[in-house]
C-alpha cells in the first residue's frame, strides 16, 4: 500500500486507492463501447474472413470470425498497453484505446476511397507511430501542434465528429443513398432500422442523464431487446467466457512492398499518396490527444499557470508507443480518450486509475463471445452519440472572423461531404493561409502551417494527375 501511495503520489493529488479503483473502472465503463465499435468499423475495410474472399464486408457480421476476433484482440492489447503506460511512465489518470475517427478514416479513406488494402494500411499506421516516437522524443511534435491553428484543431474535431454521426446514421438504416437527391431517409418500417433508433433513443435519455457507461449499457441492452425480437440470433454452443481469440490473423501482417505499388501508380504519385495518408493519421491523432489532454487536464486541475500539461511529452511518448504497438497487433490509431474525463470527474487523479482501467481492458479478452452477438444496429447509436460530443468542439470557434470562419467550415463539411477526413484536414489547412494573407494577417500564421498546405496541395495535384 505504501508503494502504490509513493509512486503515484497520492497523497500529494489528494486522492486514495479506493478513488483511484472506482474511478478507473468508471472510465473503462464509459469507454468500453470501442471493444465492440471498433471491429465492427475495421471489418469494413477487409478485415473479416469474408472480405478476404472477396464478399461484401459489410455484411459479414460475426464476431467469431478469426480475422475480426483478432481485431478485437487487438484493440483491447493496445488500450491496455497504452494506458498502463500512460499510469505508470506519465502518472496520468488518462486512458488510450484505437480512436474514432481515425478507425473511420482507415477503413472509409485510406482502404474504400484510396484502394489500399488493411495490410498496407496497417503498414502506414505503424510508419506513423514509428513518426510519432521520433518527433515526441525530439519535442519537434510540439513544435507541430503548437503551429496548428487552435481553430482547425476545434474544426477538425467537429469535422470528425459528423463524420462519424453520417456512417451510424448510415449503419441504423436512419439515411440511406438516392440517385437524384444523394442521400435520402432511410426506411423506418424496418426492423433492424426500429432497433437502432431504440438504441439511440435509450443511449440519449442515459446520456441525458448523466447515467456512468451510458454507451456501452444502450449497446447491450440494443442487442438484448434484438434478441428478444428475434433480430439477432445466439448461435449454438455460446458461452460468455473463453480464451481469447488467436491474435495470429493480424499479428505484424503488413504490406509495406505493397504501399509503393498502389493501383500501379508512378512514383510521384505514390510517393505523395503515402505521404497524405501518413500525414493525416498524425494530424488527426495529434489532434486528438493533445485536445483531450489539455482538455480533461484542465478540469482536474492540472494545468500550470501558463495554461500547460507538465510531463505532457511522457503522455504524448505512450500515445506514440501505444500506436505502433496496435499497428503490430493489428488495429488503427490509438489516441487518448475524452472519456477518461469521466474519471476524472469520479475523482481519479493519479496514473493508479489508468492502471486499474488497463486491468478491465486485459479481463475484457475472456469475454470476446459477447461481442460476436452485437449487431450493427446496436452500435451505429454509439456512433451517432460520440459524434454529437465531438462536435461540440465548434463552439469554440469565431464564426463572426471569416478568416477563421471559412477554413474551420470547409474542414468541417468537406469530411462528411468528401467522404474524407483527410480531405476535410487538406481543406482547412490550404485555405487558412490565403485568408489569412488576404486579411493582412500573415504574421499570426506559424510558417510550418504554409508548409503543411503545400504538402496538401501536392496531394490533390497526386489525385489530379494520378487518379488517387
Amino acid at each position: 500500500m505504501n508503494f502504490l501511495y509513493n509512486y503515484f503520489k497520492l497523497k500529494e493529488n489528494n486522492t486514495s486507492i479506493k478513488t483511484e479503483i472506482i474511478a478507473g473502472f468508471t472510465t473503462f465503463i464509459t469507454m468500453a463501447y470501442i471493444i465492440f465499435v471498433n471491429p465492427s468499423i475495421l471489418k469494413m475495410a477487409g478485415m473479416n474472413t469474408a472480405g478476404a474472399l472477396g464478399d461484401n464486408a459489410k455484411n459479414f457480421t460475426a464476431f467469431n470470425d478469426p480475422v475480426v476476433g483478432a481485431v478485437l484482440v487487438a484493440t483491447c492489447l493496445s488500450a491496455a498497453i497504452g494506458t498502463l503506460l500512460m499510469g505508470l511512465l506519465a502518472n496520468y489518470p488518462f486512458a488510450q484505446a484505437p480512436g474514432m475517427g481515425l478507425n473511420a478514416f482507415f477503413t472509409f479513406t485510406v482502404v474504400i476511397g484510396m484502394g489500399y488494402n488493411w495490410h498496407q494500411a496497417l503498414a502506414a499506421v505503424f510508419i506513423s507511430g514509428v513518426v510519432f516516437i521520433l518527433i515526441t522524443l525530439t519535442k519537434l511534435r510540439e513544435m507541430i501542434v503548437d503551429a496548428i491553428p487552435l481553430t482547425l484543431k476545434h474544426a477538425v474535431s467537429g469535422g470528425i465528429g459528423l463524420f462519424i454521426a453520417l456512417i451510424g446514421f448510415k449503419n441504423a438504416g436512419i439515411v440511406g443513398s438516392n440517385p437524384d437527391t444523394i442521400i435520402a431517409f432511410g426506411n423506418l418500417t424496418k426492423p433492424t432500422t426500429l432497433l437502432a433508433l431504440f438504441g439511440l433513443i435509450l443511449t440519449g435519455v442515459l446520456m441525458t442523464k448523466r447515467v456512468k457507461g451510458s454507451m456501452i449499457i444502450g449497446i447491450l441492452a440494443t442487442t438484448v431487446i434484438g434478441m428478444i425480437l428475434k433480430i439477432v440470433t445466439i448461435p449454438k454452443g455460446f458461452t460468455f467466457i473463453s480464451a481469447p481469440p488467436s491474435l495470429s490473423p493480424t499479428f505484424w501482417n503488413f504490406d509495406f512492398a505493397g504501399l509503393l505499388k498502389i493501383n500501379g501508380s508512378g512514383a510521384f504519385a505514390a510517393f505523395t499518396s503515402i505521404l497524405a495518408v501518413i500525414l493525416s493519421f498524425t494530424l488527426v491523432d495529434l489532434f486528438d490527444t493533445i485536445g483531450t489532454l489539455v482538455g480533461t487536464g484542465n478540469k482536474a486541475g492540472m494545468l500550470d499557470k501558463n495554461g500547460k500539461l507538465p510531463r505532457i511529452n511522457k503522455a504524448l511518448l505512450c500515445d506514440s508507443i501505444a500506436t505502433t504497438a496496435g499497428s503490430i497487433f493489428g488495429t488503427s490509431t490509438v489516441v487518448t480518450y475524452v472519456e477518461s474525463s469521466s474519471g476524472v470527474m469520479e475523482g481519479g487523479r493519479t496514473g493508479l486509475t489508468s492502471v486499474v482501467t488497463s486491468a478491465f481492458f486485459i479481463l475484457a479478452l475472456f469475454f470476446s463471445p459477447v461481442a460476436g452477438l452485437v449487431p450493427s444496429e446496436a452500435t451505429a447509436p454509439a456512433l451517432i452519440i460520440v459524434g454529437v460530443l465531438m462536435m461540440g468542439a465548434l463552439k469554440q470557434i469565431d464564426f463572426d472572423d471569416f478568416s477563421e470562419a471559412l477554413p474551420a467550415f470547409l474542414t468541417v463539411v468537406m469530411m462528411p461531404f468528401t467522404f474524407s477526413i483527410a480531405n476535410g484536414i487538406a481543406a482547412g489547412l490550404i485555405v487558412y493561409p490565403i485568408v489569412k494573407i488576404a486579411a493582412g494577417k500573415i504574421k499570426g500564421t506559424h510558417p510550418l502551417v504554409y508548409i503543411l498546405a503545400l504538402l496538401f496541395i501536392l496531394r490533390f495535384v497526386g489525385m489530379a494527375k494520378y487518379g488517387l
